[in-house]
């Protein structure tokens, strides 16, 4: 799940260590839009759907929480 959820971030940002960043949204590294696109892959390659209600900071901060996320939402 954790390279998957990995492969869908970069192929997205590229640019960005997601196995090493702690602070995605904090540090201001991932914007708005870059979230709305995260969110529309993972919704659609893990069959998920994450509301409103789950786009907190903490479920983006870091590459664990995002897999976290996904996977409560399995």
């Amino acid at each position: 799940m954790r390279e998957q959820v990995l492969k869908v971030l970069t192929e997205i940002r590229e640019d960005v260590d997601f196995e090493n960043e702690t602070k995605l949204i904090d540090d201001g590294i991932l914007d708005s839009f870059d979230i709305i696109s995260i969110v529309s892959e993972l919704n659609e390659k893990f069959f998920v759907e994450i509301t409103a209600d789950e786009l907190e900071p903490d479920n983006f901060n870091t590459l664990d929480a995002i897999v976290a996320l996904v996977e409560s939402l399995q």
